[in-house]
C-alpha cells in the first residue's frame, strides 16, 4: 500500500506536468516565466490560459491603447 509520501510524490509530479508547460509558453507571450506557479492555485490554470488567449499578438502587447 502507498504511504503518505507516495501521494506527495504524485502531488510534485502532476504539480511539475502543469508547471513546466506554462513556464514555456508565458514568456513567448510577454510574461515572466516565474507567473508559472500560479498554475498551481486552484483556477490559476484557468486564469492564465485566459491571459494567454486574448493577447493580441505573440509580443505580449494588449490591444488597448
Amino acid at each position: 500500500m502507498m504511504g503518505y509520501g507516495g501521494g506527495m510524490l504524485w502531488l510534485v509530479i502532476m504539480g511539475a506536468l502543469l508547471v513546466i508547460p506554462f513556464w514555456r509558453l508565458l514568456p513567448r507571450s510577454g510574461i515572466p516565466a516565474w507567473v508559472a506557479f500560479v498554475a498551481l492555485i486552484p483556477l490559476g490554470a484557468l486564469v492564465l490560459l485566459w491571459i494567454i488567449a486574448f493577447k493580441d499578438d505573440i509580443t505580449g502587447r494588449s490591444g488597448r491603447a
